[in-house]
């Protein structure tokens, strides 16, 4: 008898300890808040799943660089992963929404563009054998100086801090000249005097310890970029239903916290830079308006660049409200 009941626990052990493990890959390190908010999500789904289904997180590139990992997860080198959305422009041409500059003033209208947005990108991802699980933004970017900002005018023969062409452009048509100046290198260039201002998450400017030659933020609320999240669909079809559910489950619940984490953190940070001694602004009425108004001609530039489908993100994003 004993042996009988020794080999009825053998056969079933398997079946008990079966076990799905998926790897996520993200290029950004464990300590940032999208980081340490996909590891919840990975907590949730296990625990979800009673033990069915367990994703490892591989941050701060280890798995893949950030710009590869879309591709690894389409051809199945990872399960999942996560991505800045800017990073999908080349394939996937309305995801560049998200860096439209002055369009997206608040975290409202980051939730509303993402609302718009989501069904293309799902639609676009499908046919690249990806599924999209969530999305949350960045702290917006704002203005950090060295001196008082009024107008466009004030930036009249002074340098800003640029990085990419959407940048250089808007330094152009503010009347400042651009320069290229890696995050890392920005202190370095302040305290030679060759820098007078740039556009950047207060986030990004606590990590990088701006204050000193920094003396003002203005909150401009320049634009939200988003992270997303996404996973193989051949993947996640192969999971059984209730362990999809508890994936999806879990996925909406990490875009809502994740949310509520990206507006606490920008409000943590903003809150660090006055501690620090810089002096936190809004944007004066004349600066705001010139801001929307070159929102207005970026956004005609992109759609004109992008083609029709633009127009399915712009059109409801701006008239329904």
């Amino acid at each position: 008898m004993k042996t009988f009941v020794m080999l009825a626990a053998f056969a079933v052990a398997p079946v008990a300890h079966a076990q799905t493990q998926w790897k996520l890959a993200t290029g950004y390190r464990a300590e940032s808040f999208h980081t340490r908010n996909i590891v919840q999500f990975a907590q949730d789904v296990e625990r979800a799943s009673a033990g069915a289904l367990r994703i490892e997180v591989h941050a701060n590139n280890a798995l893949f660089k950030l710009g590869d990992i879309p591709q690894a997860v389409q051809e199945g080198k990872a399960q999942a992963g996560e991505t800045i959305m800017t990073n999908l422009v080349r394939d996937i041409p309305i995801a560049g929404a998200d860096a439209v500059p002055f369009v997206v003033r608040s975290y409202s209208d980051a939730r509303r563009m993402w609302d718009v947005q989501r069904p293309l990108i799902e639609v676009h991802m499908a046919s690249k054998g990806l599924k999209a699980l969530y999305a949350v933004p960045w702290p917006p970017q704002g203005l950090f100086s060295i001196s008082s900002v009024r107008s466009s005018a004030d930036f009249k023969g002074t340098r800003m801090r640029t990085y990419n062409p959407g940048t250089v452009r808007i330094a152009e048509l503010l009347g400042a000249t651009p320069v290229d100046v890696p995050m890392g290198e920005v202190n370095q260039a302040l305290s030679a005097g060759k820098l007078d201002s740039m556009i950047t998450s207060a986030l990004t400017g606590v990590e990088n310890q701006v204050w000193g030659q920094i003396k003002q933020f203005y909150g401009i609320n320049a634009w939200f970029p988003k992270n997303i999240v996404f996973v193989n669909q051949q993947a996640f079809d192969a999971l059984p239903a209730p362990t999809r559910q508890a994936v999806t489950k879990a996925a909406a619940e990490a875009e809502t916290r994740g949310w509520a984490l990206s507006a606490a953190v920008a409000e943590e940070s903003v809150g660090e830079l006055q501690r620090k001694g810089i002096k936190v602004e809004r944007a004066s009425a004349e600066l705001d308006t010139e801001l929307k108004r070159l929102g207005e001609r970026f956004s005609r530039e992109w759609v004109q660049s992008v083609g029709n489908e633009a127009n399915k993100i712009f059109i409801p994003y701006y008239f329904q409200r």
